[in-house]
């Protein structure tokens, strides 16, 4: 049997008296001893001990400790305690330091600061008149996409920051409602996201000859969609009106991508084209690809192109009207579909079953993912991650760095032929007409069970779903049915439908 540690008092001098073990409890009411003899000495021990240095002191304290027994450590561990404690934001403004206490306090979480305005009054001030949730609801705009988000959506962020010329700022007690608020609004996404609950906004191309959409990228102002009828739309977001139609392609446009300056579309006319993204004016043709163009990518003055003729360009972009070819890369045996790359990888994936990966910098092969029962036709690269759809109807997650397959995703019914993904989920598109939302943590781990991984299925279109693209709070994507859908998570209010759209989709209709 274990014993537990005890201090055992014996004396020894006395014949009569027994050895007893005890163990004795600190005892903040005891007696102390008063008799003069202990008082004199006790004064003369003093007298002594205020003549000796620090270091002396401390000396003497250490050896005295080492002579007592367990029960007197406890008891003068439980004087020391109090002593010990310091509340250093309360004692800070006293000494002038305000502005420490707010700093050390503004590196705590949600949690954190609501627990520490419980503590006192002189807590509750220094929170108070630091403007801490202001700061904090700052610190996850600056650092949180969707935090930035809804900052400009629900147009807090006026409140945020420093005022503008003649704008009051907002006392404390308005930030500290407002943050309990914005989480309530981030749950209820996360749960639209989950459940599938959605705003449905359509824009209806009315393509007249040929119709499609195949390609679509958007932003808070706009989305700029290429089309089977040969041309480029730009439609306005507030009114989904078309307020831009570009006119030089020859060929559907299959694939395309903008910045701030340019627009550059791919054809299946062969030729890749420039735009001014302001006026819509066309500043440059490249002929290169002797078939159709299916994919584009270009970032920081470098653009890759890839066609059914089986090759990859890499281009050099000086300006919209500068652009030279720099390398062919030659090893699919089938149509390239779709490009990706960083400073790092060129990532391709082709008909042929395969995605192959190569050096941006000198452009030479590094390996091949092989795992696609059929033709690959969509993909993405991010980091070490690689995520693809392909005509066997399934999804795949590959490592880049190993080549290893991390996980298929298995639940459209027809070929996968878009693909996007961002830190949370995989939103996938389908000739099944189906989109299809993939918990992205959950996929990466391999204890996770593959009936939970996809999150939703949500069906509205009524042709092939050609491309889609997606942030924290929408997805917007196009279909062979010729039209555009935004799928609003973030303005979905339970009382409109329960299928997730407005009362009336036709009414959005253009």
């Amino acid at each position: 049997m274990m014993k537990m540690e005890t201090d055992k008092i014996m004396d020894e001098t006395n014949s009569n008296a027994q050895a007893f073990t005890t163990t004795m409890l600190y005892d903040p009411v005891r007696k102390k001893d008063s008799s003069p003899t202990y008082q004199s000495e006790r004064d003369l021990c003093f007298q002594y001990f205020t003549q000796w240095s620090e270091s002396g002191q401390v000396d003497f304290v250490e050896h005295l400790l080492s002579r007592m027994c367990h029960y007197q450590h406890g008891q003068i561990n439980a004087y020391l305690k109090p002593m010990l404690q310091r509340d250093f934001i309360t004692l800070l403004p006293i000494k002038g330091l305000d502005h420490i206490a707010e700093n050390i306090l503004s590196y705590l979480d949600a949690e954190s600061l609501k627990s520490s305005e419980l503590v006192c009054k002189e807590w509750l001030r220094v929170i108070s008149e630091g403007m801490l949730w202001k700061k904090l609801i700052e610190r996850k705009v600056r650092t949180d996409s969707l935090w930035r988000g809804l900052a400009e959506r629900r147009n807090w962020m006026q409140y945020l920051f420093k005022p503008r010329p003649g704008q009051t700022q907002r006392p404390h007690s308005f930030h500290r409602e407002l943050f309990p608020k914005i989480m309530n609004d981030i749950d209820s996404i996360e749960n639209n996201w989950r459940t599938g609950r959605h705003m449905l906004r359509r824009i209806n191309c009315r393509s007249e000859n040929s119709k499609g959409v195949y390609c679509l990228q958007y932003d808070d102002g706009k989305i700029v969609s290429g089309l089977r009828d040969n041309t480029i739309k730009i439609w306005d977001r507030t009114d989904l009106q078309c307020v831009k139609t570009l006119m030089g392609h020859t060929g559907s446009v299959l694939c395309l991508q903008y910045d701030d300056k340019v627009i550059i579309s791919g054809s299946s006319d062969s030729t890749v084209r420039v735009w001014d993204v302001n006026t819509g004016e066309m500043v440059n043709t490249l002929i290169h690809h002797c078939e159709a163009v299916l994919h584009l990518r270009f970032n920081n003055g470098m653009m890759v192109t890839c066609s059914k003729d089986r090759s990859i360009a890499v281009w050099d972009m000086t300006s919209p009207s500068e652009i030279t070819l720099r390398r062919v890369l030659v090893g699919h045996r089938a149509a390239v579909n779709v490009v990706d790359f960083d400073e790092k990888y060129i990532v391709s994936a082709s008909g042929d079953r395969t995605i192959k990966v190569w050096s941006t910098s000198s452009c030479e092969f590094v390996r091949t993912l092989n795992g696609h029962k059929r033709g690959i036709a969509c993909l993405q690269y991010r980091d070490r991650l690689v995520v693809s759809g392909s005509s066997d109807n399934s999804i795949r997650l590959w490592d880049i760095e190993c080549g290893a397959c991390l996980r298929v995703l298995e639940g459209h019914e027809e070929l996968v032929r878009c693909i996007r993904f961002d830190t949370k989920r995989i939103v996938s598109g389908a000739y099944d007409g189906k989109i299809k939302v993939w918990d992205l943590v959950a996929a990466l781990d391999p204890r996770a069970a593959s009936n939970t991984l996809c999150l939703n299925t949500l069906v509205e279109h009524t042709g092939r779903v050609f491309r889609l693209q997606f942030d924290e709070f929408q997805i917007v994507s196009s279909s062979h049915d010729d039209t555009i859908l935004i799928w609003d998570f973030l303005n979905f209010t339970p009382n409109e439908n329960k299928t997730g759209r407005t009362p009336s989709p036709a009414l959005m209709e253009h």
